[in-house]
């Protein structure tokens, strides 16, 4: 049941979509949304959010249809290579990402029309699943903190728990049954607004960001009930491949030094 009506045409994509996915989600999964309306109704806006299970995009764009507004993804570029499933995300207005490349440049100044032109822009600033052991939100990337401050446009802070048990990270299988709770919570937006005027440097963006990754984090906080810890996990300290399955990548050395 949707919590407001869409401003915005859906679209034969949208439409279909929602079709197929929301029965599915309401028969594996238990949502719980709260403060959804903090979303702004209509107008640009980028929601970031935190990244614990590759479902994480169908649970928000479940969340977001629910109240009314049409999320676009920042999507990596491998999706949109299968004829059915690219010509179905480019109808429903993604964007394609080639992540660690510099076409991803492309990406951004997509966003960023896309944001202009009134639209929802969904991030998940960590760029991938996050790395922490524990699945608290690791060090962010500036690509959603570079898109509000060109845009002047509301950052939405949102903390998602429950979609790593209906699929574990870089699992194979969903685990469908018995239903899955799914939280999402919807915080105030970031204030960036004293960042504005000031040229667009390493030290702004990273300030930006990290405002950005705290008020993610602290709405985690209050879904697990507990406190994250005092630094984010980040990969390239700890030497871990930021792009696939880093388990993968450690199963297989495992196997070569046992060999």
């Amino acid at each position: 049941m949707r919590v407001r009506e869409f401003q915005e045409p859906r679209g034969w994509a949208f439409v279909v979509g929602a079709m197929i996915l929301k029965p599915l989600f309401l028969l594996t999964t238990k949502p719980r949304w709260v403060d959804g309306t903090k979303i702004p109704a209509s107008g640009g806006c980028v929601v970031v959010m935190n990244h614990v299970s590759h479902v994480d995009p169908l649970t928000a764009a479940h969340f977001c249809y629910d109240h009314g507004r049409l999320p676009r993804y920042l999507a990596k570029s491998g999706l949109f290579k299968g004829r059915v499933l690219g010509y179905f995300m480019r109808a429903a207005g993604q964007i394609p990402v080639e992540r660690a490349s510099v076409s991803a440049v492309g990406a951004y100044d997509a966003a960023v029309a896309a944001v202009r032109a009134g639209e929802c822009i969904v991030v998940y600033p960590e760029g991938t699943i996050t790395r922490d052991p524990d699945l608290w939100p690791m060090k962010g990337k500036s690509g959603a903190a570079r898109i509000a401050l060109e845009t002047g446009c509301p950052v939405i802070p949102v903390g998602q728990w429950g979609a790593q048990a209906l699929l574990a990270p870089y699992a194979r299988k969903p685990d469908l049954f018995p239903r899955k709770p799914i939280h999402i919570v919807v915080g105030d937006p970031v204030d960036l607004s004293d960042l504005a005027g000031r040229p667009r440097d390493a030290a702004v963006l990273d300030e930006a960001t990290g405002r950005i990754m705290a008020a993610i984090t602290g709405i985690v906080e209050g879904l697990r009930h507990e406190k994250a810890p005092l630094e984010r996990f980040d990969p390239r300290k700890a030497g871990v491949s930021e792009i696939g399955n880093p388990h993968a990548r450690r199963r297989k050395t495992n196997e070569e030094e046992s060999g």
